[in-house]
């Protein structure tokens, strides 16, 4: 260690208030579970490279985990009229996502060559059975009840999907600010069954194009549309890269949980959350 290295390290031991004895307080570990979060990446393998694709996986479930809950309480404020604290709440949504898109590169340096030294190792484990992915979708409105079928082993998951599956999506109380600010809105609409996925209706589009003419006016229905969109784009950007990166390391084989992999993945591209808020930028 260089002279200015140790220097560094004395100055930063012997500064005034920094803690040292922490019998009977919390540490940086405890407080973070440390022991619990940093012992789970189990290889089943030992192949160097099982450890890279169990970190990215982990990584990308807790991001996930905090798109959920921003997801959730943003969808109280919409319903709530609390518009400009779900904006912060979406725009923290799709900072998250790039954060997600980007460990597609960090993957990516996984050859073919190296995830055939382990993949016999997943069984049938799959990102497809991702349940908190599968709530996301459910919060964006696109509800597949099909789904849960995946999910029966662990009932307190099924439960939580099967709640999600009937709860209001957030594009659905999106469409009900637009009611409840005077717009005419289907009321087939209003009262559909949310547990079907949500599809394109022309009052939806209708309205969504009065604000966007008249901005002034509804200048925080703009805005929530605009974080929607921001949302949905970047989701769509996610799923390239996951079937770019599919592509370049498995290329078109079977998926380990029996989905048609690359295939099914440019399948899912063409599929739109809000439909409407695409199609009247045609329409301006």
């Amino acid at each position: 260690m260089t002279e200015k290295k140790l220097s560094d390290l004395n100055s930063t031991v012997t500064e005034k208030g920094i803690e040292t004895d922490f019998r009977g307080k919390m540490t940086y570990g405890e407080y973070l579970h440390l022991d619990s979060l940093l012992s789970s990446q189990k290889r089943l393998s030992g192949h160097h490279d099982e450890m890279l694709f169990i970190i990215i996986h982990h990584v990308s479930e807790l991001w996930m985990k905090l798109i959920l809950h921003e997801m959730k309480a943003a969808t109280v404020s919409i319903q709530e009229g609390e518009l400009s604290a779900a904006f912060k709440m979406l725009a923290r949504v799709s900072k998250i996502q790039k954060q997600i898109i980007e460990a597609w590169d960090v993957l990516s340096t996984l050859t073919p060559a190296e995830y055939m030294e382990f993949r016999d190792k997943l069984g049938q484990a799959s990102g497809f059975q991702s349940y908190q992915y599968r709530m996301i979708e459910f919060a964006l409105g696109y509800k597949t009840r099909h789904a849960l079928a995946i999910y029966k082993k662990d009932p307190e998951v099924h439960q939580i999907l099967d709640e999600a599956l009937h709860a209001p999506s957030i594009y659905d109380v999106s469409i009900q600010a637009l009611a409840k600010a005077g717009f005419d809105i289907n009321p087939d609409i209003l009262n559909r069954d949310v547990t079907e996925t949500y599809e394109a209706d022309k009052s939806v589009e209708a309205a969504w194009l009065e604000v966007y003419r008249d901005v002034d006016k509804y200048w925080d229905l703009y805005q929530l549309a605009e974080k929607l969109v921001d949302i949905e784009d970047w989701l769509q950007q996610w799923r390239f890269r996951h079937m770019k990166t599919v592509e370049r390391i498995i290329g078109h084989k079977i998926g380990t949980g029996g989905s048609s992999g690359v295939s099914y993945l440019k399948k899912v591209l063409d599929h739109r959350f809000f439909p409407e808020l695409w199609d009247l930028r045609t329409e301006i």
